[in-house]
Order: C-alpha cells, then structure tokens, then sequence
C-alpha cells in the first residue's frame, strides 16, 4: 500500500470519528469510544478517548489517534501514549499531504 493509500485509509477512520465525537458533544459525555486511525483497511479496533483529548487531536490536520502499536514509524512519529493509544503526526511528506488535504475540519 502506498502512503498516499494509507493516508486516504486514515482519512476515512477519521471521518467516521468525527460523527461519533460530534454525538458524544451533543449528549456532553466525557469520553468517546473511536475507530483506530490506523493505515490499515481491515482493522477494527476502537479506543476509548477523553473528547477533550480528542479535540485536541483534531486540532492538527496531520494528528490521529490510534491504538498503541498500530504506528507506521516510517511516515508518522508517536508524540503521546496513554491508556492504548497513542497520539501520531504524519511526518512523511505525502501522507501530511493527503491528511491536510482530506481534513474535514479545513472549513470547506
């Protein structure tokens, strides 16, 4: 897989958790329960987050949460652990690029 496919696989995780935090939001729970933002298509793992933790993920268009040991050291680095996840930011060329790219939060 390509870093280009695996940065698009992500971007869909992504996607998917952004509706799960927006109802955690609307019902003011405190943790979200998220899909794995991992590369790979198949997995099927979910974290749980505090929403607080969540946003500031989102924050960044190149940040994503995924369960520890999921990380791709060869195009993200892992800035933060906690209770299994972890916090990665793209730091490959074209997989930033296609993570700013498809970032639904750009203001489209």
């Amino acid at each position: 897989m390509t870093n280009e496919e695996t940065g698009r696989t992500e971007a869909v995780y992504r996607e998917v958790n952004e509706a799960i935090a927006q109802t955690a939001e609307r019902i003011d729970a405190a943790e979200v329960a998220l899909v794995c933002e991992c590369g790979d298509a198949e997995c099927i793992e979910r974290v749980t987050a505090e929403v607080e933790v969540y946003e500031r993920v989102r924050a960044h268009p190149t940040r994503f949460i995924l369960v520890e040991g999921h990380e791709e050291p060869t195009v993200e680095r892992v800035l933060e652990t906690r209770d299994g996840y972890a916090i990665v930011d793209k730091t490959e060329r074209d997989a930033a690029r296609v993570a700013r790219r498809l970032n639904p939060r750009d203001g489209k």
